[in-house]
């Protein structure tokens, strides 16, 4: 993603920290709010590519909690200390990335491909429909430059180093059984005694039913 400097250095420090601790930098936020300066630090467990997409549907049984966010959160503020890259007062915070968790690399789009995204750009980008920034719709590739979001059935190739956030839009259905909330989601079920409708096509000849 486009980032300012200082947001680039900092992920240059705090993510081969996070790697050697075993976890991955999610997302990293230097945000100015109503208390002052925050830097948001987002970890997670390493994405394995490797599974189906059914798989990546079910909510793995290591997830991480409060106890990794406080020790990450001992461990980073040391290392960030010692570069010293930020001249103001701020407070850190370390989270884990929630199940609406943020998109930032190839390798995320890649392997949330099936789910629900939003994605908000840098700047507005030309569509067939005119000027665009907001996306919101389903994830259906990725490269290691650029993925495609279709929305309302129209397919948009967008390049991740135009975004400003992306973030899941969970199932929340799917939450509420026990899965993560990603991935394609199932088919609704056909209601009892309900038939799905046959439209013939105008050019077909009618039958003698159609005719009356």
């Amino acid at each position: 993603m486009s980032r300012s400097p200082l947001q680039q250095k900092l992920i240059q420090i705090v993510e081969p920290a996070c790697v050697a601790a075993g976890f991955e930098l999610v997302d990293l936020r230097f945000l100015l709010e109503q208390g002052g300066w925050v830097l948001r630090i987002a970890i997670g467990l390493p994405l394995n590519l490797d599974l189906s997409l059914e798989q990546r549907a079910e909510v793995g049984e290591d997830q991480i909690d409060m106890h990794d966010c406080e020790n990450m959160s001992r461990e980073l503020s040391a290392v960030i200390d010692v570069e010293d890259p930020i001249p103001q007062a701020y407070s850190l915070e370390v989270t884990s990335p929630g199940i609406d968790r943020p998109l930032r690399t190839a390798s995320h789009f890649q392997y949330f491909i099936g789910s629900d995204a939003r994605v908000t750009l840098h700047a507005p980008v030309p569509t067939p429909i005119g000027e665009r920034r907001n996306f919101r719709g389903v994830l259906r590739g990725a490269t290691a430059t650029h993925f495609t979001i279709e929305c309302d059935g129209q397919p948009y190739e967008l390049a991740i180093a135009d975004v400003d956030t992306a973030k899941l839009v969970p199932d929340w259905d799917a939450v509420m059984k026990g899965k993560s909330g990603v991935g394609e989601k199932p088919p609704k079920p056909v209601k009892p005694g309900h038939r799905p409708s046959k439209r013939r096509n105008s050019n077909e000849p009618k039958t003698q039913k159609d005719q009356g």
